[in-house]
């Protein structure tokens, strides 16, 4: 599963799910663009993906705004070339009850994650177009598939249509040689989760009723964006696929 002499940008490079994506890009042989909002975070991920022998550069952007993200493609280009491999992993999540729901948090999930995928991937998608070969990979959410839980009607939402937007885009750049599908996490230990304050017994609570008794890690998403990025992927398109130990089947 060679990616020598490709070109990856994955966005929410500095941590979690996206850190784990970027050094195992890394390993396979592709050079790393690391784009983050986390600059120093960034920095410290290029770095390991440099200690694997790989070219790397640390961008500093907000996905959701799309002049930051062209500047920030336009980096990528002069420094490392263009870009073959987009994964979108950039994302925010909380936990707020609908009814207390501000219209300013629900306009920034759907920004963060689907205007932010909307940006990458438009921005992106010359450079694929002029090789005949891309792929795209947007990180869904297993709240995506089944409405998440209480507090999270922002999130399942911005999530479920990150797979609407991966099913249409497939159709639309699969003839130019580009695949586009989506990853939904189940519950994965990372930074964000507990920053959302997901309490301790919940996520054990949820791991004793996994049928494989356990939480996710970043390792587990990252083994999945590898296959799906892959030139052993090339049939895979528009597809969505659920690491999550057996808790959404």
């Amino acid at each position: 599963m060679s990616l020598q002499g490709r070109v990856a940008l994955v966005t929410g490079g500095a941590s979690g799910i996206g850190h784990s994506i970027c050094v195992r890009l890394a390993r396979a042989g592709a050079d790393v663009a690391v784009l983050d909002l986390d600059r120093a975070g960034a920095q410290r991920a290029a770095k390991e993906v440099e200690q694997l022998g790989r070219r790397a550069l640390a961008v500093a952007a907000d996905v959701s705004d799309a002049t930051s993200v062209a500047d920030a493609l336009a980096a990528v280009r002069r420094h490392l070339g263009a870009v073959h491999i987009l994964v979108n992993d950039a994302g925010i999540c909380e936990y707020v009850a609908f009814q207390q729901m501000r219209e300013a948090q629900w306009d920034r999930m759907i920004a963060v994650h689907v205007k932010g995928a909307f940006h990458c991937a438009r921005a992106a998608l010359p450079d694929m177009q002029a090789a005949s070969w891309g792929r795209i990979v947007n990180l869904s959410s297993v709240a995506g598939l089944n409405g998440g839980g209480p507090g999270l009607v922002h999130y399942a939402t911005a999530k479920g249509a990150i797979i609407g937007f991966t099913k249409a885009l497939a159709r639309e750049v699969g003839p130019a040689g580009i695949t586009v599908n989506a990853i939904a996490p189940g519950l994965i230990e990372t930074p964000m989760i507990h920053a959302a304050g997901v309490p301790a017994a919940v996520i054990q609570q949820l791991a004793d009723e996994s049928p494989v008794r356990r939480v996710g890690v970043p390792d587990d998403i990252a083994a999945a964006c590898a296959y799906l990025v892959s030139p052993e992927a090339s049939f895979v398109t528009g597809q969505v696929i659920s690491p999550n130990g057996g808790s959404y089947l």
